[in-house]
């Protein structure tokens, strides 16, 4: 049971290493395509591009109205649209942005571009709608408030659309198996810093009967669980209760509330506080099939 949820953890998880924040250089000379919200950026063949418009226009009308933001005034028009970068290869790719080779694209969130090559793997279902919420998020929440580190990765992976019923799946077996992070440590922990894959980290958990427990594990598989309890959390916020709700509570974080006072503005007969959250989403999980 354990290695069957840890392959289906690792199908899930692949594009997030695939997406790396930073400084990169641009080629001297670029072809333009513009719409509403995007500016794209290409050399070469305009096919791949040409989609990557169409597609980013229709991504940002699903994500923003899913996140409740479709009414933010001016919000990525004229000379704030987004800008999409996209190497002919991804050889060129890494010579320009001294990325992994592994790398598939990456962002700069700051100043709102994103950067990949034509025909990346994955790029339309996975990359594009991932980066694209990040974008939306912190542009609505802004740096300031006291934003958790797993509800700005959940959204984002949240609007992997192809992915939801696998994180459904995922995040359903690792609940059965009393595998799931307390809400405490997922508060506390920064993933960001676990850089030994083989170090064996102890973490506290919570069982299906409410007893609180310990987990042994490795820094790959704390990585993975974790950022499987952040998409289902945030998906568990957005579809019981609805868009509006889910960006109100985005709101009072960016206003300057922590977190508690958030829930507790944005859900006040359902969620008080994430005791309340832990065991509400619990509940969630328990009748997902």
């Amino acid at each position: 049971m354990k290695n069957k949820i840890a392959l289906l953890i690792c199908a899930f998880i692949f594009f997030l290493f695939a997406i790396f924040t930073g400084k990169f250089l641009f080629a001297e000379e670029w072809k333009e395509l513009s719409g509403d919200h995007f500016l794209v950026y290409f050399n070469g063949d305009d096919k791949f591009p040409k989609d990557v418009l169409d597609k980013s226009e229709i991504y940002y009308q699903r994500i923003a109205t899913e996140l409740g933001y479709p009414r933010y005034s001016e919000f990525w028009t004229w000379d704030k649209r987004v800008k999409i970068y996209i190497y002919p290869d991804h050889k060129t790719f890494i010579a320009a942005t001294n990325q992994p080779e592994w790398s598939q694209g990456m962002a700069d969130y700051t100043n709102k571009h994103i950067v990949s090559f034509a025909w990346s793997q994955g790029f339309f279902d996975s990359l594009l709608p991932h980066e694209m919420a990040h974008l939306i998020f912190r542009d609505f929440v802004g740096f300031k408030g006291e934003v958790p580190l797993w509800l700005d990765e959940g959204v984002a992976q949240w609007e992997e659309e192809s992915k939801r019923a696998a994180v459904k799946k995922i995040a359903r077996q690792l609940f059965d198996a009393d595998n799931l992070l307390s809400l405490n440590d997922m508060m506390k922990l920064d993933v960001r810093n676990v850089k030994e894959s083989d170090r064996v980290y102890i973490r506290s958990t919570r069982t299906k009967q409410g007893d609180k427990g310990v987990l042994f594990l490795s820094g790959n598989n704390i990585v993975n669980v974790y950022y499987v309890q952040a998409v289902s959390l945030t998906g568990f916020l957005i579809e019981k209760y609805g868009s509006y709700s889910f960006a109100d509570f985005c709101r009072q974080l960016r206003d300057g509330k922590g977190i508690e006072e958030a829930l507790r503005f944005a859900y006040p007969t359902h969620i008080r506080g994430l005791d309340e959250l832990e065991m509400e989403w619990r509940k969630y999980l328990e009748k997902e099939d």
